[in-house]
């Protein structure tokens, strides 16, 4: 991931991009996978390919997920291309789950953030303990808008700059 940089308009697609840029490649990913469920779905997923799960296994083996959460979450991958879904014609139906291969390609970079995870999330926890240990004191502003500061008027003033 880059920065800003001139010319960065002229980027061709699949150009590493500009994370700060909405078009960036990476955001647009991180905004459709980066939530827990979508990682835990896709490991349990990826520990059965490349045969399929059913909604309710897979219900099962995701801790703490409700149903409607792994619908949704379901729904969004199969939309992006990284689960087939297959429907058994029965009364109920049976509904079965398995990873594209473009899904499972995307259990590779998971796992890395899951051993990165493992090795610093005590350090991270520290931190968020010293942190917590020092907020009933610490009243300095966090963001632009706490500190009275218009981010409207600072982006005019920067236009006419």
């Amino acid at each position: 991931m880059t920065t800003s940089s001139p010319g960065a308009d002229d980027r061709r697609p699949g150009e590493r991009g500009d994370l700060l840029d909405p078009r960036c490649p990476t955001r647009q990913l991180l905004s459709r996978i980066g939530t827990k469920w979508t990682s835990m779905t896709v490991k349990v997923l990826a520990g059965e390919a490349p045969d399929e799960l059913r909604f309710a296994e897979l219900r099962r083996r995701v801790p703490g997920i409700s149903q409607k959460m792994l619908s949704v979450t379901l729904h969004s991958l199969v939309r992006d291309g990284l689960v087939e879904r297959r429907v058994e014609p029965t009364v109920p139906p049976a509904v079965h789950y398995r990873l594209t291969e473009l899904g499972l390609s995307l259990e590779v970079p998971l796992s890395a953030l899951r051993i990165w995870a493992e090795k610093h999330m005590p350090e991270i926890d520290r931190h968020n303990r010293l942190a917590d240990a020092a907020s009933p004191t610490d009243e300095s502003p966090d963001t632009d808008q706490d500190a009275g500061i218009d981010e409207t008027a600072g982006r005019r003033l920067e236009a006419a700059g």
